[in-house]
């Protein structure tokens, strides 16, 4: 008996994060087809939660293809920054700012700091045409450093500690199997298990 395949439409823009989800997918127990070269209009984050934000990006990108689409929004939340980035960590230097600004910015922010612990949360949220929605989420705890370290990963990953290494200084596939948006995605593959839409 051959096994079921899940396709699914990622609902992002940003190659970084498809590229990952993609790694994490496929390396899980059952198989999922990504359906590419879709396209949909531009979903605005308005929701002021991971979940609502992963939700309203799922549901659109759904409704816009006839397709089961996920979607996650991820926050780095900073202790000493009372949970700062948090739903902004995308755009905490600015509507246009880059990865480079949001680090600077939120080592600015940080220099001096004791207290350093924070930790990377990850919404996803799944949405199949005509069923209730999924949403899990996955978190892992850390700390910022005080400068850079690594060139690996994106966005934050070369200030967020886990252990004694950066995300940066990890392979991608190391990142991959402890990460905040694995886990989550792991956490979704067991919600789906025996889902009767599916």
């Amino acid at each position: 008996m051959s096994e079921v395949v899940h396709r699914v439409v990622v609902a992002s823009k940003n190659p970084d994060k498809i590229r990952e989800v993609e790694a994490v997918l496929a390396a899980m127990e059952h198989p999922w087809e990504i359906v590419r070269d879709l396209d949909w209009p531009d979903v605005e984050e308005t929701e002021d939660t991971l979940e609502g934000n992963a939700l309203l990006k799922a549901t659109a990108v759904s409704r816009a293809t006839g397709l089961p689409a996920l979607a996650d929004d991820t926050g780095l939340e900073v202790d000493a920054l009372d949970g700062r980035p948090g739903v902004f960590s995308a755009r905490f230097a600015g509507p246009e700012g880059s990865y480079e600004a949001n680090v600077d910015r939120l080592l600015s922010e940080m220099h001096g700091v004791e207290d350093r612990t924070a930790r990377f949360r990850t919404a996803v949220a799944f949405v199949i045409p005509g069923a209730d929605p999924v949403v899990v989420e996955g978190v892992v705890e850390g700390s910022i450093t005080t400068e850079r370290r690594g060139d690996g990963g994106f966005g934050y990953d070369s200030v967020f500690l886990v252990g004694d290494r950066t995300y940066g200084e990890m392979s991608d596939a190391e990142k991959n199997e402890i990460s905040h948006r694995a886990r989550a995605l792991r956490a979704l593959a067991d919600a789906l298990e025996g889902h009767p839409d599916l």
